[in-house]
């Protein structure tokens, strides 16, 4: 269990305890962007997953709102993903890096999702707030590499499923048991996938004019054997 302390738009602070961190992979909406995202990896030597969507069980305690996160060796990256919180507060949506370490990967995907920490933003929206408009909402990151961010992805949260369909996926039911959180999949990147000094996040919701955003920095710890 890990606790965590947010500002929730339009109420003010809030505090939850999180028991479950769900990774889901492989959610997209279109076979053709998820056959695109399976190829990138597999061309870094992942294999192909063995049903779509996928749903990962890794530790709560590696959520995080730092501004900078540890990683061991240079073969990390991130990536921005919506991500749902179950609380006592009701479904909350925020904006998170499923930050993998890519060369464990190529060899166990479980084991990399547990590699490295999960930044979050620190502010959240209600889910019933975006529901109605939900398919309006747009998702980018920028990498940083040499103090220069350069978009690394860039789109609207159609390409992945919608929070409910996940939900029913992982659950069979209509709702996610309070205390758990699930980063629900991403977008093909632009360029390469790496390496990078920084990644920064956000969720943009046009109807309502407002953004969740985050950044954080990747501090390389060296390997020694």
């Amino acid at each position: 269990m890990t606790t965590l302390h947010f500002q929730l738009a339009g109420h003010g602070p809030v505090t939850f305890d999180i028991d479950h961190l769900i990774i889901a992979g492989w959610t997209g909406r279109d076979i053709a962007m998820v056959e695109h995202h399976i190829a990138e990896l597999e061309a870094i030597g992942v294999a192909r997953p063995k049903s779509v969507p996928t749903f990962y069980r890794v530790s709560a305690a590696l959520l995080s709102s730092d501004g900078a996160i540890e990683v061991p060796g240079g073969d990390s990256s991130g990536e921005a993903e919506f991500v749902l919180f179950s609380t006592e507060y009701g479904l909350l949506v925020g904006i998170g890096s499923d930050h993998t370490d890519r060369k464990v990967e190529s060899y166990g995907v479980t084991v990399s999702k547990q590699m490295c920490g999960k930044p979050v933003g620190d502010t959240l929206w209600r889910h019933a707030d975006v529901a109605g408009h939900w398919d309006q909402l747009q998702m980018r990151s920028w990498r940083e590499r040499a103090g220069v961010p350069a978009l690394y992805q860039d789109g609207p949260v159609t390409r992945m499923l919608s929070p409910e369909d996940l939900i029913q996926r992982y659950t069979g039911q209509t709702t996610l048991p309070v205390g758990s959180a699930m980063f629900c999949g991403t977008q093909p990147i632009i360029g390469e996938m790496g390496h990078g000094d920084a990644f920064a996040l956000e969720l943009y919701d046009p109807a309502l004019q407002r953004r969740l955003q985050h950044r954080y920095a990747v501090q390389t710890l060296p390997v020694e054997g």
